[in-house]
C-alpha cells in the first residue's frame, strides 16, 4: 500500500451528480489500497502515491461551501489513512454530507465514524463470496468485509451494496449465491450491479466480459437487482 502520511489524496473530481444519490458532490480519490482487484479501473490510484494533502483538500472544500451538497471519499480505500477519522470529522463540520466508498476492510474505522455521526451514506463493495474472494481481490479480507456489512445492517446510516461483474470471474450462479448471502444477513432493498467496462485500463489485463444478466430473474422478494451500466 502506498498511503503517504503527508499527501494521502491522489486527485479531486470537483463536481459530480452521479456519485451521491440526489446530491451534488465532489470526489476525493485516496491513494493506496489493501486489495488488488483484477478488474480495478484505478490502477494509478491503487498503485500510485498521493499528490495532495488533507489541507489542500480542505482548502478546496472551503471554496465549495454552499455550492456543493456533499463530499465523496473514494479510492483506492479511503479509510486506510490513520488520520481519516479526524479528516472526515472536519469535513462534516464544514456542513457537507459525507459519503464513503469502501471495500469494507476497516470495520473498526467504520464503527467509529458511525458512532461519531460523521458520515451520511456508505457504498459497500461486495467483491465475491469466500470461495472466489481471494482470487478476485488478491487478499484474505472477506471476514472484515462481513464485519462491516453486519455493522451497517445493525445501524441506521443509509448504505448500498454494489458488485462489479466480470463474466470470467463471477458467474450467474455466483451472483445468485451472493444475493442469497445478503438475504440471510438481512439486507433488503437495492443491490447494484456494475458491469465490467471492456477495453478499460485495469490492474490486470482482462478478457472480454459478457453482459447477459437478467436483473428480474436474479431479484428476490426483498432484494432488487439494479444494473447501473
Amino acid at each position: 500500500m502506498n498511503v503517504s502520511a503527508n499527501t494521502p489524496i491522489y486527485s479531486i473530481t470537483p463536481f459530480t451528480l452521479l456519485d451521491y444519490p440526489h446530491q451534488s458532490a465532489c470526489i476525493l480519490w485516496f491513494a493506496g489500497c489493501n486489495m488488488r482487484c483484477l478488474y480495478c479501473y484505478n490502477p494509478e490510484i491503487v498503485l500510485g502515491k498521493g499528490k495532495l494533502s488533507f489541507q489542500h483538500a480542505l482548502d478546496f472544500l472551503q471554496t465549495r461551501k454552499n455550492l456543493l451538497d456533499a463530499v465523496v471519499l473514494s479510492g483506492g480505500e479511503c479509510l486506510l489513512h490513520k488520520k481519516s477519522i479526524e479528516f472526515i470529522a472536519t469535513v462534516k463540520k464544514m456542513g457537507f454530507l459525507v459519503k464513503i466508498d469502501t471495500n469494507g476492510s476497516q470495520p473498526k474505522v467504520l464503527q467509529t465514524l458511525i458512532d461519531e455521526q460523521t458520515i451520511d451514506y456508505v457504498a459497500l463493495d461486495f467483491k465475491a463470496m469466500p470461495n472466489t474472494f481471494e482470487k478476485i481481490t488478491q487478499s484474505n479480507l472477506f471476514d472484515t468485509f462481513e464485519q462491516s456489512l453486519e455493522f451497517l445492517l445493525s445501524h441506521s446510516v443509509p448504505f448500498e451494496v454494489r458488485t462489479t461483474i466480470h463474466s470470467d470471474l463471477i458467474s450467474k450462479e455466483d451472483l445468485t449465491a451472493m444475493v442469497h448471502y445478503l438475504e440471510q444477513k438481512g439486507y433488503q432493498g437495492q443491490y447494484y450491479i456494475q458491469y465490467f467496462v471492456n477495453e478499460a485500463p485495469t490492474l490486470e489485463k482482462m478478457g472480454y466480459s459478457q453482459r447477459e444478466l437478467d436483473s428480474e430473474s436474479l431479484s428476490t422478494a426483498t432484494i432488487k437487482i439494479v444494473i447501473r451500466n
